[in-house]
């Protein structure tokens, strides 16, 4: 089965519709997968739901796609850096679902072991609580959690091989793994293709059972949030 495609629109072909849920893997503008984002933004396909760790910043990652109003729904943990999310949400045009990072990263992991639901104690007693079960266990209450089933994974890696085990740079790891686990179909995009049996099977962080369809992004411009400088000393 050949998974390589040669670009974004070509890798995304057959998969988009309006209403989709969509796993995006990134932390702000790092392990982002920018030219798959790029390729929905293109696409013009709307009402969509994003789970992710945040919504990128203005003009950048989904923030992009905010500014398109392509995305109906966020289920995010952090949503700082983002004015027009913000103005957005104030406004009541955009749904928030607001999920603790960890509760965040469970909920994908959850939904591609195929687990429907967890308890756990995080958000107890505030509004992440409202309207979900709460049980005791040993005298403690736990809410429930379900796990996130997206339709579509979009992930961000440093290399794979041709039949799509993949390997992950240091911090670009981030939300990336369990982003591709819980999605009916995922989507790749790399900085470089290597020959298959070339990467030690101890460094594979997502084996290729996970991955259908692969590109080679690169090059890549590396950018950075916001960049803090010391002032230069008067001379």
């Amino acid at each position: 089965m050949n998974k390589l495609y040669p670009d974004a629109e070509a890798a995304l072909d057959g998969l988009l519709r309006d209403g989709l849920l969509i796993a995006s893997g990134g932390f702000g503008l790092c392990g982002i997968p920018e030219r798959l984002l790029d390729a929905v933004q293109a696409s013009g396909v709307k009402d969509l739901t994003f789970a992710s760790n945040n919504a990128g910043i203005d003009n950048e990652g989904i923030g992009k796609l905010l500014r398109t109003r392509q995305v109906k729904k966020m289920i995010a943990s952090y949503v700082g850096e983002n004015k027009e999310f913000e103005r957005q949400y104030l406004a009541g045009e955009l749904e928030v679902e607001f999920c603790p990072q960890g509760t965040l990263a469970e909920r994908m992991r959850a939904g591609g072991a195929g687990i429907p639901g967890f308890y756990t104690k995080t958000g107890v007693g505030t509004l992440v609580a409202e309207g979900k079960e709460v049980k005791s266990f040993d005298g403690q209450d736990y809410i429930l959690e379900r796990g996130i089933f997206a339709d579509l994974s979009l992930v961000k890696a440093w290399k794979a091989d041709e039949t799509g085990n993949v390997v992950f740079r240091k911090t670009a790891r981030n939300f990336n793994v369990p982003a591709a686990t819980c999605g009916k179909v995922c989507v790749v995009e790399v900085e470089e293709i290597v020959p298959v049996g070339s990467l030690d099977p101890d460094c594979v962080h997502l084996p290729g059972v996970y991955v259908q369809r692969l590109i080679v992004g690169a090059p890549y411009e590396k950018k950075i949030e916001f960049r803090t400088v010391r002032e230069g000393e008067a001379a």
